[in-house]
């Protein structure tokens, strides 16, 4: 166990030893909870980018997704046997 201290505006340095162990380098977001006997706990959070979709990219995955006529029937016979 590690001795940090409490800086004036709140803020905590963690020591490079202890984010090495735990695979933590650079800005890394992290989520802070607290336990029910008191604790602070720090867990990295896993923040993945996310893209928004025009109307032309939906449109284009709605083709792609589209099932060509000729097969369609051919499920539709296999179906109906």
């Amino acid at each position: 166990m590690q001795l940090v201290k409490l800086g004036k505006k709140g803020q905590v340095s963690l020591p490079k030893t202890i984010l090495r162990q735990v695979g933590i380098c650079g800005e890394t977001s992290l989520l802070v909870d607290i336990t029910d006997d008191g604790a602070i706990v720090l867990r990295q959070a896993g923040v993945y980018p996310i893209e928004i979709y025009s109307d032309e990219r939906i449109a284009s995955f709605l083709k792609e997704d589209m099932m060509p006529p000729e097969q369609a029937a051919k499920i539709d016979r296999a179906l109906k046997k």
